[in-house]
């Protein structure tokens, strides 16, 4: 049998019969002639049928053909004096055309029919800048000689002090999930939450070299401004004065975006000094202003994409944060337990691997850039 050839490397074999396979993504029927346009990982083949018929859309199929050079057909090249084979029975419409340049279907139809939407090619290369900023990420904390690993995601005790939680009955034992799938680092022996902001430069110039196509840059020193800088700066350039807050609202984090691409050139910025009432008790307070912590947000066109900074690491301090917010010592002890046994100072960052790619393509609905999203009201597919 002649080998597979993907539709990306049929340049190679101009002149030469070859095997493709995939799915029929466009079935043109003439009177004496059909096209048909074979969809794999790679692009598209038009195959061109000496007789009207063929499978239709959708359908699974492996097709020999000689290689022929035709400047309209998709890559310049089409298989002629072909032999179709099924793969699988012929396919039932889609619930929307897969052929068209875009789905002409809502967000909610599109998800609630994820897993045949998921094959048009410009949903699917979201998926596919997804992977290689991962491939990113990993790379340059791999040089930088981090080691990876993967945790559990049923835990004993619901360790992101304020954020909502979901516990589950784990054989008879109250157990929680872990709250968030994301892109983490931690690192030892920091002098404070800049170390980590460094990594995350690190990390974050990775990502996007990975993804050149985006066009995004990241400078080699991302501007930073204090929380407290940040909200005077927003009451300057805007009719609201939100100093007191012990947050920044979305609008806030987009103007403060705008700011940073028009005064540094940067579509980053980061915001440190974040009040240490709205950070988990885990997070390092200055010790300059113990108000304030060692901790940072990064913006990234508008939104927050990064969460971080310098962790506590004395078993002592630990015990007095949550004493302080009237949260329960023993509910954490196991959590608790490693920083008795000797903890350097450290510090890390969860980045939103989601948030990252709806904004590197500009998608309104970060539900766009997540496989199979989970809401309040969705559980399938």
């Amino acid at each position: 049998m002649i080998s597979r050839v993907l539709a990306a490397d049929l340049s190679r074999h101009v002149g030469g019969r070859v095997r493709i396979a995939g799915w029929v993504h466009r079935r043109r029927r003439l009177k004496t002639v059909t096209f048909l346009v074979i969809r794999d990982r790679s692009g598209l083949t038009q195959v061109v049928l000496a007789e009207p018929g063929g499978p239709p859309e959708e359908t699974v199929v492996e097709v020999e053909g000689l290689v022929t050079a035709n400047p309209q057909a998709p890559g310049g090249l089409e298989l002629t004096e072909p032999a179709v084979g099924l793969l699988s029975e012929p396919a039932e419409p889609p619930p929307f055309a897969l052929y068209r340049p875009s789905v002409a279907a809502a967000l909610p139809t599109v998800l609630d029919n994820a897993a045949v939407a998921l094959r048009h090619p410009r949903l699917k290369e979201v998926f596919a800048i997804t992977a290689a900023s991962v491939a990113g990420f990993r790379s340059a904390l791999d040089g930088l000689g981090f080691t990876e690993i993967h945790t559990p995601k049923i835990v004993s005790s619901a360790t992101e002090s304020g954020a909502n939680v979901f516990g589950i009955d784990y054989f008879g034992r109250r157990a929680f999930l872990a709250q968030y799938t994301s892109l983490d680092a931690e690192l030892g022996f920091v002098g404070d939450h800049r170390d980590v902001m460094a990594v995350l430069r690190e990390a974050i110039a990775g990502m996007a070299a990975a993804v050149p196509e985006t066009g995004v840059e990241v400078p080699e020193a991302i501007p930073e401004i204090h929380f407290t800088e940040a909200q005077e700066l927003v009451a300057r350039l805007s009719d609201e004065d939100p100093r007191g807050e012990p947050d920044l609202a979305p609008a806030h984090e987009r103007l403060l975006s705008d700011w940073a691409l028009r005064e540094h050139g940067s579509e980053f910025l980061f915001v440190t000094g974040y009040p240490m009432a709205k950070r988990p008790f885990y997070t390092h307070p200055d010790p300059a202003r113990p108000g304030y912590s060692n901790s940072f947000d990064l913006l990234f066109r508008g939104l927050e994409l990064v969460t971080g900074g310098q962790r506590l690491h004395r078993h002592a301090d630990y015990v007095a944060a949550l004493t302080a917010r009237g949260e329960s010592v023993e509910a954490y002890r196991d959590y608790l337990a490693v920083f008795a046994h000797g903890m350097p100072p450290h510090g890390g960052f969860a980045l939103g691997l989601e948030r990252w790619t709806a904004r590197l393509l500009g998608l309104p609905n970060v539900r766009q850039a997540t496989l199979f999203p989970r809401d309040l009201h969705r559980l399938t597919p």
